[in-house]
């Protein structure tokens, strides 16, 4: 039986891609913060998925992580799709402090972590390490720049784990999954983004991405489009721009 592991599948998109993989028969590892919802969720299949409370940002997260493989018994994908980030215009620095704790410390230890797993296991069967990254890697944003950059940090990260995996002969693919606004938590219920997807719209375009291997996956067509004409306007043009959300 396929193991999947998710990091922040308490809800969102990490909590309904979890219930997805289980119904199909796979035996699902879910972490976040929240016990009493890893709980809920683990309660709909409880034959097919364990859980454990892991607080990225924490020292003990890479041992908590390591110890959900050993319950689940191996893993054959991880997927991070924890995340945070707040509209910020006025650069609140505990706001920053906190986006770069998940988005960037505690998603360095979980991805270097699995690397290390796959290159120690993964000698036959091919590993898989897929994160939820999103659009916003591809330009500053004034108005939440510490998610920006964030997000960019996450895109040359795994680029670097994928060259790296493949000078050291390591058996396992890298997918960076880069959706545009999606209404979970972290957007707060807040329906004025343009071109807001539902998790039931992302998450089979999520799926379908892990299962194919993809390096790169936008999701949709949509912010295909935008976010390749972001990346052509100049620095010099960009800076000019107001983004509001």
């Amino acid at each position: 039986m396929k193991k999947i592991i998710i990091i922040g599948a308490s809800s969102g998109m990490g909590m309904k891609i979890a219930t997805d993989f289980a119904r199909a028969g796979w035996r699902v590892g879910i972490a976040a913060r929240n016990e009493e919802r890893l709980r809920a969720v683990r309660d709909l299949f409880p034959d097919r998925i364990v859980y454990s409370t892991i607080d990225v940002t924490a020292q003990d997260a890479v041992k908590r992580f390591e110890n959900l493989i050993e319950e689940l018994d191996g893993m054959d994908i991880l997927l991070y799709a924890a995340g945070t980030g707040w509209y910020n215009p006025e650069l609140n620095l505990g706001k920053d402090e906190a986006t770069i704790g998940v988005n960037v410390t505690g998603f360095t230890r979980i991805i270097n972590a699995a690397y290390r797993y796959f290159k120690a296991t993964a000698n036959v069967s091919k590993g898989r390490i897929a994160a939820i990254t999103s659009v916003a890697g591809v330009k500053g944003l004034g108005v939440s720049a510490a998610y920006a950059a964030s997000k960019r940090y996450q895109w040359t990260y795994l680029q670097a784990i994928d060259q790296l995996a493949h000078s050291q002969h390591v058996n396992v693919s890298i997918t960076d999954i880069r959706p545009g606004f999606v209404d979970t938590p972290l957007l707060e219920g807040n329906h004025n983004y343009p071109m807001l997807m539902s998790v039931d719209y992302v998450a089979p375009r999520i799926e379908k991405a892990i299962m194919q291997r993809r390096r790169v996956a936008t999701v949709d067509s949509r912010w295909a489009v935008v976010s390749g004409l972001w990346s052509l306007i100049p620095d010099m043009l960009w800076r000019h721009l107001e983004v509001k959300m």
